[in-house]
C-alpha cells in the first residue's frame, strides 16, 4: 500500500490524482503532517508525501530504522515539479515509485542514489539474494576499481561496468555453494537449486525444514539459491510442504505423476510407485527440468524424503522493437530491456539510436544492413551460453524484422521475451489522419526474400477484398517497377480519387508526409525510408486528413 500524506489545498489535490489513478494501490492521509507520515509509516510499504523534503527529513528522522525495513519516501514539491525519492531508493522502492509518481504527475523525478545515478547495475536489485561486502564491492564497482569476478556459471545477469574481471581487490562471487564471507567479498546467490519434496500424511513442516537444511549443509549449498521446492500432485495440499516452502517463501511446484514417472533416477521405489503412481517423488520433482543435475540423493526421515538438484542456467534474449525512430514513441520497457541485457545485437544504425540507453560494460555487436540472419543467429548463440541479449529493431520487432528469424533459431533451452513497438505503419497513419480505421492489410513488396508472383496475389487478394492496404519496402534503386505494378491492380478495383498517403522517415529527422490520389501518385516521390498507405473504396479524405470510416450505424 502507497501512502500519500498532503496538508495543503495543493498537496490534496495531486493526492487525490494519484488515488484516483492508483484506487487499489493507495491511503490517504489528511491529518496533521507530524500524525499522518507516522501512521503511513507504519502502516504502508511506500509513501508519497506532498511536502518539502526538508520538512519530511526532519518528521520521519525519529521514525527510521533499518535501511532493509523502512517503507520508501518521495516527496512532491507544491509545484507538482519534482518528485524526489528521499529514502528507501531501492529496499523500500523509492526510486521506482518516484518514476511512477512523475507519469502519473508530469513531474520530473529525481533520483540519487549512486548506482542509478551512474547506470551501473545495483547488486541489491537483480532480484537475487546477495550476502556479504555489497557496500564495499558496489562502491568498488562505483569508483571503477578492478574486481575479480567469480562465477560457477555464466547466468543471464545485466552488463557490469568493464573494470570487472579476472583480477581485483575486491571480489563478486556468483554461487550457490556456501562460502567464507570476508570484508571484500559479496555474494550473489542464483536461483539454481530446486528441493524435490515427499512426505508421508501429516508431515509436519519443521520435518520437511530440518531435512532440507541439513542436506543442503551437508552438501555445502546455500538455501539463499532455493528457487522452489518441488512435489507431486497427490501431495500439494500436504500442509507440511505447503508451510514449509511458505516459511521459506519458496514457490511450491507439483507435476503430475506420470510426467515423475517418466524421469530417470537412482533410487526408484516400488512402494512409492504404489502409493502416489511414480516410483521416485524426490529425486523425479528435483530432476524434471531438462538439463537438471543431482547433487544431493534422496534422503529421509521419518515422514519426509528430499533431493536437490542444481539447474542449468538458462539464457535470455528479448527481442525488441523501438519504434518508428523518435525517442518518445519508443516503450519504456524496450528502455527497460537495454538496460537489462549484457549483449546488444543490431543493425549499427539503429544501435546509434539508443546507446546512450546501454549500461557501460555491454557488449555491443553491430551489423549492417543484408546481415539479419548472422543477426538473429548470433544473438541466439549468445543467449545460449547464458548471457542476458537484446536484439532490437526498428518499429515493432515482430513484423518485417528480427523476431522471425530469430525464433525460427531458438530452441526451448533460452528465455525469449518480446517487447512491442510503434510499427512504422501506425506511426505513418497517425500522421496522416485515420486511414487505418478499418480492416486493412499489409504487404512488403520486396522480393528478395518473397517470390514477385506471391507479393502479386497478395496484392489481388487485397485489391479484391477492398482491404486498406499498406506497402512496406515500396521502392528501391534497384526494384522500381514493383509499386507501380502493385498501385495498377489495386487501381482496377478502386476510384481514381482513392486516397493515397506516404510518409517518409515517419518520427524521424527528415519526416515527409505526403496527400495524393491513387492516380496521381509519382512512385518517384517513394523510397525504401517510405510506407504507403492505400484506401479502399471507403476512404477519404476529410480537412486534408485520409479517413476511413469504421462503420458505425450512427455514422450513417
Amino acid at each position: 500500500m502507497i501512502g500519500l500524506v498532503a496538508v495543503t489545498a495543493a498537496g490534496r489535490a495531486a493526492a487525490a490524482e494519484l488515488a484516483a489513478a492508483w484506487p487499489d494501490e493507495t491511503r490517504t492521509y489528511d491529518t496533521p503532517a507530524r500524525e499522518a507520515l507516522a501512521a503511513a509509516w507504519g502502516e504502508c510499504e511506500s509513501v508519497v508525501a506532498f511536502l518539502a523534503v526538508g520538512a519530511a527529513v526532519r518528521l520521519v528522522a525519529p521514525l527510521l530504522g533499518a535501511k532493509d525495513e523502512d517503507p520508501g519516501l518521495v516527496c512532491v514539491d507544491e509545484g507538482r515539479r519534482w518528485a524526489v525519492a528521499v529514502v528507501g531508493g531501492h529496499a523500500g522502492g523509492a526510486n521506482a515509485l518516484a518514476e511512477r509518481v512523475s507519469g502519473a504527475l508530469l513531474a520530473q523525478p529525481v533520483v540519487t542514489t549512486a548506482t542509478d545515478s551512474a547506470r551501473v547495475q545495483a547488486l541489491d536489485m537483480l532480484g537475487w539474494p546477495v550476502e556479504g561486502a555489497v557496500a564495499r564491492v558496489s562502491r568498488a564497482l562505483l569508483d571503477g576499481e578492478a574486481v575479480r569476478l567469480e562465477a560457477d556459471a555464466v547466468w543471464p545477469l545485466p552488463a557490469l561496468p568493464t573494470t570487472v574481471g579476472d583480477a581485483g581487490e575486491v571480489t563478486l562471487r556468483v554461487t550457490d555453494r556456501v562460502v567464507t564471507l570476508d570484508a571484500a567479498t559479496a555474494v550473489l546467490r542464483p536461483p539454481s537449486l530446486v528441493v524435490g519434496a515427499g512426505a508421508s500424511r501429516g508431515v509436519t513442516a519443521d520435518e520437511v525444514l530440518s531435512l532440507v537444511d541439513a542436506s543442503l549443509a551437508a552438501a555445502g549449498l546455500s538455501p539463499a539459491s532455493v528457487r522452489h521446492l518441488a512435489t507431486v500432485e497427490a501431495k500439494a495440499d500436504e500442509q507440511g510442504i505447503v508451510e514449509a516452502a511458505s516459511t521459506r517463501g519458496w514457490s511450491l511446484v507439483v507435476h503430475p505423476a506420470d510426467v515423475l514417472a517418466a524421469v530417470d533416477v537412482p533410487n526408484p521405489s516400488d512402494v512409492v510407485l504404489a502409493e502416489v503412481g511414480t516410483p521416485s517423488v524426490a529425486e523425479a520433482s528435483a530432476l524434471v527440468e531438462p538439463g537438471a543435475e543431482l547433487l544431493v540423493a534422496k534422503q529421509k526421515s521419518a515422514m519426509a524424503t528430499v533431493a536437490v538438484a542444481r539447474l542449468r542456467p538458462r539464457g535470455r534474449l528479448a527481442v525488441v522493437g523501438l519504434g518508428p525512430g523518435a525517442r518518445d514513441l519508443m516503450a519504456p520497457r524496450a528502455a527497460a530491456e537495454l538496460a537489462r541485457a549484457s549483449v546488444v545485437v543490431g543493425l549499427d544504425q539503429y544501435l546509434d539510436q539508443v546507446r546512450d540507453l546501454i549500461r557501460p560494460g555491454t557488449r555491443v555487436l553491430s551489423s549492417g544492413l543484408g546481415d539479419e540472419e548472422a543477426r538473429a543467429l548470433s544473438a541466439v548463440a549468445e543467449a545460449r551460453a547464458g548471457h542476458a541479449v537484446a536484439l532490437i529493431g526498428s518499429g515493432d520487432a515482430g513484423v518485417y524484422a528480427m523476431a522471425s528469424p530469430a525464433l525460427v533459431a531458438a530452441g526451448d533451452d533460452i528465455d525469449v521475451v518480446g517487447v512491442p513497438g510503434i510499427t512504422a505503419a501506425l506511426a505513418a497513419s497517425a500522421l496522416l489522419g485515420a486511414p487505418l480505421g478499418h480492416d486493412a492489410a499489409y504487404v512488403s513488396l520486396s522480393d528478395l526474400h518473397t517470390p514477385w508472383d506471391a507479393i502479386e496475389r497478395r496484392v489481388q487478394a487485397c485489391a479484391e477484398g477492398d482491404f486498406v492496404t499498406v506497402f512496406y519496402n515500396p521502392r528501391s534503386r534497384q526494384r522500381d517497377w514493383q509499386l507501380p505494378k502493385a498501385l495498377g491492380i489495386l487501381a482496377a478495383h478502386r476510384p481514381p480519387t482513392t486516397p493515397v498517403g506516404v510518409v517518409r522517415n515517419a518520427s524521424r529527422p527528415g519526416e515527409r508526409t505526403l496527400v495524393t490520389t491513387l492516380t496521381e501518385l509519382d512512385p518517384a516521390d517513394v523510397d525504401m525510408f517510405s510506407v504507403v498507405l492505400v484506401g479502399s473504396t471507403n476512404t477519404t479524405t476529410v480537412a486534408g486528413r485520409i479517413v476511413t470510416p469504421r462503420g458505425y450505424t450512427w455514422q450513417s
